[in-house]
């Protein structure tokens, strides 16, 4: 039987840097219209709520995205960073978010309670992390939980950068290094998951909607065809068992839940490459 793979989608309206002359709106619109033509089913988006302020082509760009079908999801109002501030001021984060995802959740009045923790930090302290926990049961939230992420964020400013500059050699190494690290990461989640949990699991692919977005996909969505998976939706995937284990652990940097697992069994995995900071950061950037 097929893996199953659910897609989710973070920081929405828009994660990254806007070509010249683009729109969220377009962007979005192209995204939505390529997870069409896969058949992907609906796929969370998780709103960062702060980014619609006074940007009316945000707001245009999280309607196209549940007009399409897809639900969205809380990512706390500023993408607030929990090891850097206090569970009260998290919290209040997460409620702020709310008023905007209500309003966007008209098909299903519930599917908004989904939470994903922004930059996978889950808390410093067991304290911090074992009373963010208690708040999200208390208020209905599911923790949104990812096995797969390459980071694919690093690609979104770099793209519009090199599209500015109509730069095609270094668009073509963009999309090159992106398959690489997402076939790697692929492969080291599988790998990681049968480490941590003795089997093959259900997967939550973790992605950041942005520039990049519909000139990738496409080309992701194979790679994930090719690989044998069966595209599913989150609340599907995550009716896998082993999302119901909760490593309690706090790593510095966050992870996926996979990594979480694998640090409370004091499991090591050495399989992923080294992404390409240093070149994402200052490609086609000005001299």
């Amino acid at each position: 039987m097929a893996e199953k793979l659910a897609l989710t989608f973070d920081d929405l309206p828009l994660n990254g840097a806007l070509p010249a002359g683009a729109t969220k709106t377009a962007i979005t619109q192209e995204t939505v219209a390529v997870l069409k033509r896969f058949k992907v089913p609906p796929s969370y988006g998780f709103v960062n709520a702060r980014k619609l302020e006074g940007d009316p082509d945000g707001a245009s760009a999280l309607r196209a995205w549940v007009d399409a079908g897809h639900p969205v999801g809380n990512h706390a109002y500023s993408h607030m960073d929990l090891h850097q501030n206090t569970v009260e001021a998290f919290t209040r984060d997460i409620l702020q978010n709310e008023p905007a995802l209500m309003l966007l959740s008209t098909r299903d009045v519930n599917a908004w309670r989904w939470f994903r923790y922004p930059y996978l930090r889950e808390g410093d302290t067991l304290e911090k992390r074992r009373a963010v926990r208690a708040f999200l049961e208390k208020s209905r939230y599911r923790i949104a939980q990812t096995t797969l992420d390459h980071e694919d964020y690093l690609w979104n400013t770099a793209y519009a950068r090199c599209l500015d500059r109509k730069d095609t050699a270094a668009i073509a190494w963009l999309r090159e290094s992106y398959l690489e690290m997402a076939a790697a990461y692929i492969k080291g989640g599988r790998e990681t998951a049968k480490l941590a949990f003795g089997r093959e699991i259900s997967h939550v692919f973790l992605l950041h909607l942005g520039a990049f977005s519909p000139v990738i996909l496409p080309d992701l969505l194979a790679l994930i065809e090719k690989e044998g998976f069966q595209l599913t939706t989150l609340e599907d995937a995550q009716s896998d068992p082993v999302y119901a284990v909760d490593p309690d652990v706090t790593p510095k940097w966050g992870g996926t839940h996979t990594e979480l697992v694998m640090q409370s069994r004091a499991l090591k995995y050495d399989g992923y490459p080294k992404k390409p900071r240093e070149k994402l950061g200052t490609i086609c950037a000005a001299p």
